[in-house]
C-alpha cells in the first residue's frame, strides 16, 4: 500500500524550461553582486564555508569563490553550496514578484487529492530545500506548501545514488515498498527501485513511451493509478 509519494521537480511537477530559462539566468545575473553585498550574513557565510570545503580550499577569497560558482553553473554541477546560494537569490525574486513557480496544471489538483486520501507528500530535488519551498510556496497555483510533509535535497545524497533513497525511507519511517517516487529521469528511478521503492516515470513531452525505461510511464499526474502501481 502506498503511504508516501516523493516528487522530483524538473520535468515532473514543473517544466524544466522554467528552471533553465528563468531561475538559472536570474541567479547568474545577480550572483556576484549578491555575494559582495551579503557575504557576512550567517546563511551566506555558511554556504560559502561549505563551498570552500567542497573545493578543498579553506582560505579561498570571495573573488575566487565567485569564479568557482560561475564554473559550477557552466558545468551544471550539483553543488550543495551553489544550490543554497541560488535559493537565497531566488527568494528575493519570488518575494519581489519577478516570477512565480511554474507547475503543470495537473499537479496541484492531484496533490490535493492524494493528501485528502491520507498519503504523505514529499519533494526530493537537486535544488535546495529552500528553493523547493519557494517554488511551491510562490507557485502559479498558489501556496502549496501545506500539502507537503517534508523536503529533501542533495544533503541526503545524490539523486542517482541508491543510498539516498534508503536514507529518505529511513527518515520517513516507512518500508521502501510503501513509497512511490515520481521522476522524469530514468537513472534516478533506477536508483529508487534498487532501494526497494515503487517508481513512476513522467514522460510529459514524449508522444510515445520511452522503450529504454523499465518503469511505468504516464504523461500527467492524473494518469497515475496508485492501486495499479502498488500491485
Amino acid at each position: 500500500m502506498i503511504k508516501a509519494i516523493v516528487c522530483d521537480i524538473e520535468g515532473t511537477t514543473s517544466d524544466i524550461r522554467f528552471v533553465h530559462q528563468v531561475l538559472f539566468p536570474y541567479a547568474r545575473e545577480r550572483l556576484a553582486a549578491y555575494l559582495r553585498q551579503h557575504q557576512d550574513q550567517p546563511d551566506v557565510a555558511l554556504a560559502l564555508g561549505e563551498l570552500r570545503c567542497e573545493i578543498g580550499q579553506p582560505a579561498a577569497d570571495l573573488p575566487s569563490l565567485i569564479t568557482t560558482l560561475f564554473g559550477f553553473m557552466d558545468q551544471d554541477c550539483k553543488s550543495t553550496a551553489l544550490k543554497a546560494l541560488q535559493g537565497m537569490i531566488w527568494r528575493d525574486g519570488y518575494q519581489q514578484g519577478d516570477f512565480r513557480g511554474h507547475l503543470y496544471p495537473d499537479v496541484a489538483p492531484q496533490l490535493e487529492t492524494w493528501q485528502r486520501e491520507g498519503i504523505r507528500l514529499y519533494v526530493y530535488s537537486s535544488g535546495s530545500v529552500q528553493a523547493q519551498q519557494l517554488l511551491f510556496g510562490y507557485s502559479d497555483a498558489g501556496d502549496l506548501r501545506p500539502l507537503f510533509s517534508g523536503y529533501f535535497d542533495t544533503r541526503v545524497g545524490a539523486k542517482r545514488d541508491i543510498s539516498a533513497y534508503r536514507a529518505i525511507a529511513g527518515e520517513l519511517k516507512l518500508p521502501p515498498a510503501d513509497v512511490l517516487f515520481l521522476s522524469d529521469t530514468t537513472p534516478e528511478l533506477d536508483a529508487a527501485r534498487a532501494a526497494g521503492w515503487l517508481t513512476c516515470q513522467l514522460v510529459r513531452d514524449l508522444l510515445v513511451a520511452d522503450v529504454t525505461s523499465m518503469h511505468p510511464q504516464v504523461h500527467r499526474f492524473d494518469q497515475i493509478d496508485l492501486q495499479e502501481m502498488a500491485q
